[in-house]
């Protein structure tokens, strides 16, 4: 029994729908025995289907060709994932790489090292200050005019 690629690749649920399986193909993303295979190529059982996902390359052979999407448990029914353990490797070292810790005080701040900054900059006087208050007075005890351009 023969099966379309896109719709084989989105079967059994090696890709979400039926339209990113064929945009993977189009795309080159998605080779049978090393070579670029368009969405309507058929597949049948014993297939080696090669899928990149950078930064892996993942390899499974067709144990049947379905045309109808299936439950995610009878997925390895469908297929044999026969991708190479260095392939996996790959995947693992870019997980670790991805997530470094930051030293402290670099990069974007925490939530409490942010309350911390605005607690330092905020003036203490903003806190007290009124403008609107007609008796307030600068740090001297002179009336303040909070509406004159005089320093």
């Amino acid at each position: 029994m023969d099966s379309r690629l896109d719709k084989f690749l989105w079967a059994s649920r090696l890709y979400k729908t039926r339209t990113l399986a064929a945009e993977a193909c189009k795309n080159g993303r998605v080779t049978i025995a090393d070579k670029r295979v368009k969405p309507s190529r058929p597949v049948k059982e014993g297939d080696v289907i090669q899928i990149h996902k950078p930064p892996v390359t993942y390899t499974f052979r067709i144990l049947q060709a379905i045309q109808h999407r299936i439950g995610a448990k009878l997925v390895p029914q469908v297929i044999e994932d026969i991708t190479t353990p260095d392939q996996y490797e790959l995947l693992e070292m870019q997980r670790i790489g991805t997530f470094v810790a930051r030293a402290r005080g670099t990069g974007r701040p925490t939530k409490k090292e942010r309350r911390d900054l605005d607690n330092y900059f905020a003036p203490d006087f903003f806190d007290t200050f009124d403008p609107f208050n007609d008796d307030a007075t600068d740090e001297a005890g002179a009336p303040y005019d909070a509406f004159s351009d005089e320093d």
